[in-house]
């Protein structure tokens, strides 16, 4: 969800009406940043009322496998981590395989999966999009509440073999 459009979600009785079981995933590159994201993800689940389980993992691009590992487990999974382009093409690897992953992940086992990756051209763009004081945006907790409305929507078609 971009800063300018984003739609408001009210998520403070979501765990109330169905009980979710939640699981942050953030990556450990760029602690300032990192530390930001994860801080805005677990005052989203706070806000909800929800105790999430956090597991840190190297970078952005093991993000889809440990995604894939949990999801099975809960009933929403938050993946967050920042890649800052650099002067080789790994940038554009990197933000592939963590989008295609974590959206590999969503689709195959129909779990939400809160997407709070930076993919950004310098650090201070991603300091402002951490929620840190002074930052612009706050994409930990943005990624956060996309993924409990959307488990909180889906739960009424919960998966035969669930």
């Amino acid at each position: 969800m971009a800063g300018h459009g984003a739609p408001t979600i009210d998520i403070t009785d979501i765990n109330q009406k169905q009980p979710l079981r939640l699981a942050i995933i953030a990556a450990s590159w760029h602690t300032a940043i990192m530390d930001g994201l994860l801080d805005g993800a677990r005052r989203a689940a706070a806000d909800a009322g929800i105790e999430p389980d956090v597991l840190r993992v190297p970078g952005s691009f093991e993000l889809p496998v440990a995604a894939a590992r949990l999801a099975p487990h809960y009933d929403a999974v938050v993946a967050l981590g920042v890649v800052i382009r650099g002067g080789t093409p790994h940038f554009d690897y990197v933000c592939h395989a963590a989008t295609s992953g974590l959206t590999d992940v969503s689709v195959q086992t129909g779990v939400p999966v809160g997407f709070g990756v930076l993919t950004c051209d310098t650090e201070e763009q991603g300091l402002d999009r951490a929620g840190l004081e002074g930052s612009s945006e706050d994409k930990g907790y943005e990624a956060t509440v996309a993924a409990l409305s959307t488990a909180a929507s889906l739960a009424p078609w919960q998966a035969v073999n669930a």
